[in-house]
């Protein structure tokens, strides 16, 4: 249920919220229009990363506006945003306007979860704005709204998304805090500009491969064998399953109509030498969400260590170190962004 906190007079307010590096992948919907998946996914919030989103309900407003990174958007993210807007305005029983402010600290549309963090931070901000008191829950099916992977960027941690027996009931939740086990994503950039063809569009395709079935058939048991290594921190376990997700993911992609290739050749060679160190014994293991760089999985502590080793492959361009982060939160009205002034440092 939700409550009014405030009236809309006072309708402004800002979030903070991290992308995610999906261990078990979304890929596909049962029903488009929610975003209702196809599958239950499995993941874990990128700490260091954000998005941070100011929105801003004004009476004066004759139309939503965007700004990203302090340039106006239309078209398809603005009403990608708009669907978020509407479904806050109609709960909350008015219809004036807004201004959405949004930043990034890290590559968008590169296969990073930019728009996870996007609308998990739109969904906490609208809500606040618009004086709503809504639960996790709640939060996370309204940030599922506007970018499906947005869902596991409100709760923190290693975070489970269920597919629920209707879309009502389709929601996120954290399955262990951050601090339940150190791990660390070092993504490996070899390509920062935006990819052709984006998320929402690569999940309409899903159906189209004759290998989407089996994938979401299967799902189940890859999700309980990565519940298990979570929860009893067995990182051989975690790598096996998480590779062969990732590929099972990527051939119902490149085996779709039409077909979607998204590595690179750095993408590839990223991939072979994590299988070369782990079988030389280090603890690494790779998964790529649906874009060219390549995200690698490693304890904390060894971190630094794989970063500087992935630097030195052929392609990479830099490489970000990301460990466990928490969940999407609201921010103090001092680190309010304006669509005109520079972007603010994180508080």
């Amino acid at each position: 249920m939700s409550a009014r906190l405030r009236p809309p007079e006072s309708a402004r307010a800002t979030a903070l919220a991290h992308p995610n590096i999906a261990l078990i992948k979304y890929w596909g919907n049962r029903d488009p229009y929610w975003r209702w998946p196809a599958n239950g996914s499995f993941s874990f919030n990128l700490d260091g990363l954000w998005t941070r989103t100011t929105v801003h309900f004004r009476a004066e407003l004759e139309q939503d506006v965007l700004w990203l990174h302090r340039r106006r958007v239309t078209g398809e993210g603005l009403r990608r945003v708009q669907r978020v807007l509407d479904a806050v305005r109609e709960q909350a029983g008015f219809t004036w306007k807004a201004e959405v402010i949004s930043e990034n600290n890290f590559p968008m549309a590169a296969g990073i979860a930019s728009s996870a963090s996007a609308f998990a931070a739109l969904a906490v901000a609208a809500a606040a704005a618009a004086g709503l008191r809504l639960r996790e829950p709640e939060l996370s099916r309204l940030a599922r709204l506007g970018s499906g992977s947005a869902a596991r960027s409100v709760p923190g941690g290693y975070v489970e998304w269920r597919v629920g027996a209707h879309e009502a009931d389709s929601f996120a939740y954290t399955f262990a805090p951050a601090e339940h086990w150190a791990l660390a994503d070092c993504i490996a950039i070899v390509q920062e500009t935006p990819k052709a063809i984006g998320s929402s569009a690569g999940h309409n395709l899903a159906e189209t491969s004759p290998l989407q079935a089996a994938r979401v058939a299967d799902t189940p048991r890859r999700l309980a064998l990565v519940r298990h290594a979570v929860q009893t921190r067995d990182f051989e376990l975690l790598a096996q399953v998480v590779e062969q997700d990732t590929h099972l993911m990527h051939a119902v992609m490149q085996t779709s109509t039409p077909p979607l290739l998204y590595w690179t050749p750095a993408s590839v060679r990223v991939m072979q030498h994590v299988r070369a160190w782990r079988g030389q014994g280090q603890p690494v293991a790779y998964t790529l969400d649906a874009g060219p760089n390549v995200h690698v999985l490693c304890p904390a502590d060894d971190a630094a260590n794989v970063a500087t080793a992935l630097a030195e492959v052929p392609g990479v361009q830099r490489v970000l170190i990301a460990r466990v982060g928490g969940p999407a939160r609201l921010l103090p009205p001092e680190q309010a962004l304006s669509p005109k002034g520079p972007a603010a440092s994180e508080g």
